[in-house]
């Protein structure tokens, strides 16, 4: 385990399980289109001791736009729900390897919060290391998810919450509005990459959220989040990351700011740059769902084919 690299193997995973300092969360999340239940899918088979963080609940209830950043006193409230204190060392992982833990790894840092990392290659690693899996959950751990997201709640709602154990440093460097973007599209002083494929980007291929239209922020450039790691899926090398983003005519020694469909996999992209050694990565948490969403002349859109 690194301090300045992201990760951290199903190896060292394994033989720290348990200890009091490390808490372990499933932040498995699917696309609405895949009809799949990541709490369903944490009840039949998880990390042992795991607790599952319900990136759809734990998010700011004052906005339409899907699984949003969460008020610091929101996060604080759930975080204390689910067990966590500072001085943890938090790993998260998703079902799929790299997919929505990622976006869980950046709210933590977001909220000031570094001793957190992703497993390598998610519960597929994990299961290909031939590691146990839990599958009864405790009622308390099943109970400390709920009473997290109902944390959550209460907070948006003005009302008392349980006692706040951990505390929280908003790092607002780590997080961009769609004004700080729409000031980017003309200033140029970041380099907008995008983790959606390339057909989205390009306005060829639909979005997966009805009505919203393909294509991209002007200016931006893509990298397809499943270019960071490889087929195991282990998250590439620093020298092959390097290239990947070289590739796609990125300068590394210029700021980036990441943005996606809806915030969840432009944190795979920030994961990747964090491992090449660049930390303060910002990520447009609205990203193509909330640009798409508003006026054409003040917000304008970009499609390769037009």
């Amino acid at each position: 385990m690194a301090q300045d690299d992201p990760v951290v193997s199903a190896q060292w995973l394994q033989q720290h399980l348990g200890a009091p300092d490390v808490k372990v969360l499933d932040a498995s999340w699917y696309m609405p289109a895949e009809n799949k239940n990541p709490w369903e899918e944490y009840q039949v088979a998880h990390i042992p001791g795991a607790v599952f963080f319900d990136i759809d609940s734990i998010v700011d209830r004052t906005t339409d736009l899907p699984h949003m950043l969460p008020s610091e006193e929101a996060f604080a409230a759930a975080v204390s729900a689910l067990g966590i204190k500072n001085q943890d060392k938090v790993i998260v992982y998703d079902g799929k390897g790299f997919f929505s833990a990622p976006r869980v790894w950046w709210m933590f840092r977001v909220f000031g919060h570094n001793k957190v990392w992703v497993l390598d290659g998610g519960l597929p690693q994990w299961r290909a290391s031939g590691f146990d899996l839990g599958s009864a959950s405790p009622d308390d751990v099943v109970l400390k998810s709920k009473t997290a997201n109902k944390a959550v709640e209460r907070v948006y709602n003005g009302e008392l919450t349980n006692a706040i154990t951990f505390q929280t440093e908003f790092q607002p460097h780590l997080f961009w509005t769609l004004e700080k973007v729409a000031h980017n599209v003309g200033a140029k002083s970041y380099q907008q990459v995008d983790a959606r494929s390339k057909g989205r980007f390009d306005g060829v291929a639909p979005e997966p959220r009805e009505g919203v239209r393909s294509g991209h922020i002007p200016g931006s450039k893509c990298v397809p989040f499943p270019e960071m790691f490889d087929d195991a899926p282990r998250l590439l090398s620093a020298d092959e990351l390097r290239q990947k983003f070289q590739q796609a005519g990125i300068s590394l020694d210029h700021p980036i700011v990441v943005s996606c469909g809806s915030g969840v996999t432009a944190c795979i992209l920030a994961l990747g740059l964090y491992r090449i050694g660049k930390h303060d990565v910002p990520v447009y948490d609205g990203s193509w769902t909330e640009w798409e969403a508003q006026s054409d002349s003040d917000y304008p859109k970009a499609t390769t084919t037009a």
